[in-house]
């Protein structure tokens, strides 16, 4: 499944429409460092917050939010979530940390902080990724949608995601960069740089071979997790029961 969605989408890169005077470019990542990240880690949401990197991860049974050390992979303050919630992503906006469900339809507010609970709101569509251009929450529901939310999660705006013309689905982990937003495509190492005013594709992240073999394992599972801190331009990259974590630059092929 992964590698075919790999080829739809290299194939909608180079199968530009007659007369389509956009390019969209294409990118691969240039490791930069690489740290320890918890391998129990099903990683959903991983941002950076006034210096501190947020992680929440899913599973039933295993959902969590962290505050992690990304020297070590060490939280440094952790919740531990009932096994009836499968967490998914997250972000923070206006000092309150909203935390995604995914089939629950439920989204968790606690103060950024502290992690202290704060309230919770009805949601309803599945809860996969989440961002902010820090005005409004920007939200994934594992379709070619992105939704455009007030703080009360009211949809202000709705954008359809497409690579060439054609919508891309299973849009999952997101991240605010520059203006941008990148999204992790689900079950694929493909990594998309989207226009957040029309829902173009700009640009194409293969991630391809980022994890090395030998931090591998049969638990090991798909990318999903990007990262950027406003403090010093530095992007991050890793996923789901991943052992490492990864600073990343681009590099355009």
């Amino acid at each position: 499944m992964r590698s075919f969605l790999r080829l739809v989408l290299l194939c909608a890169i180079v199968l530009l429409p007659v007369g389509c005077e956009a390019k969209v470019r294409s990118y691969r990542p240039q490791v930069v460092a690489s740290y320890p990240h918890d391998e129990t880690s099903y990683t959903q949401g991983l941002f950076f917050h006034d210096g501190k990197m947020y992680e929440s991860t899913g599973q039933w049974g295993e959902s969590t939010m962290r505050i992690v050390d990304p020297q070590t992979g060490k939280a440094l303050k952790r919740l531990d979530f009932d096994r009836k919630y499968f967490v998914e992503g997250s972000v923070v906006l206006d000092g309150k940390l909203y935390i995604l469900t995914w089939t629950n339809k439920l989204v968790f507010l606690y103060d950024a902080e502290t992690l202290e609970y704060e309230k919770t709101f009805g949601y309803p569509r599945e809860g996969w990724g989440l961002t902010t251009d820090g005005k409004q929450l920007i939200a994934s529901d594992g379709s070619a949608r992105l939704y455009f939310m007030d703080p009360s999660l009211k949809v202000q705006r709705t954008v359809t995601v497409r690579l060439n013309d054609r919508p891309v689905r299973y849009l999952n982990e997101l991240e605010y960069i520059g203006g941008k937003i990148w999204a992790n495509v689900y079950t694929s190492d493909i990594i998309l740089i989207i226009n957040p005013s029309d829902g173009k594709v700009e640009a194409t992240v293969d991630c391809t071979g980022l994890l090395p073999r030998q931090y591998q394992d049969r638990r090991t599972d798909v990318l999903n997790g990007i990262a950027h801190n406003p403090a010093d331009g530095k992007i991050y990259l890793t996923g789901k029961y991943w052992k490492r974590l990864f600073e990343i630059t681009l590099k355009e092929n």
